[in-house]
């Protein structure tokens, strides 16, 4: 029993002694992600000595991550209108999110034109995107959801399967 629960101990020390398997991946960039605070500076560079030059208050907004600094410490990141800057990479998260563009979009009960529209998402609506496929996205908003074309989503590619 002690034996036991002498390997486990030990075990439990290595787990923690070792950084998590994902943080030592890196994604091929570019790719979306989004901004996990409320408040997070864009930079003109890598680093808190650069002048801020944004300020986003809207976490969740989704970014395209064109570049990784220090192994994730800073990201060049790309908005929805398509400014590129330096953020902190404790304030960007993987979770996906999406932008509508364009006009009112509308949320389908089913991933094909014919679907029964469920809910409206007026331009600027940000939401979770998942389920991604053949040109449509499921996109939650607060609970509300529904699959929209990705041609009305920044956040996403055309035929990005998720």
């Amino acid at each position: 029993m002690r034996i036991g629960a002498k390997l486990a101990l030990g075990g439990l020390a290595m787990a923690l002694s070792v950084p998590a398997v994902g943080a030592l991946v890196q994604k091929k960039v570019p790719y979306f992600a989004s901004i996990s605070a409320g408040k997070a500076r864009m930079r003109a560079g890598p680093g808190r000595t650069y002048p801020a030059n944004w300020l986003y208050q809207r976490a969740g907004l989704p970014v395209k991550v064109v570049a990784v600094f220090e192994k994730g410490s800073w990201y060049k990141v790309e908005d929805p209108s398509g400014t590129q800057g330096w953020i902190l990479g404790a304030l960007i998260s993987d979770t996906r999110t999406a932008l509508v563009t364009g006009g009112v979009a509308e949320l389908h009960d089913s991933p094909r034109i014919a679907g029964r529209v469920t809910w409206r998402a007026a331009p600027g609506v940000v939401g979770r995107v998942s389920k991604c496929a053949r040109g449509w996205c499921y996109l939650d908003v607060k609970g509300r959801g529904g699959y929209v074309e990705t041609r009305s989503l920044w956040g996403v590619e055309a035929e990005e399967t998720l």
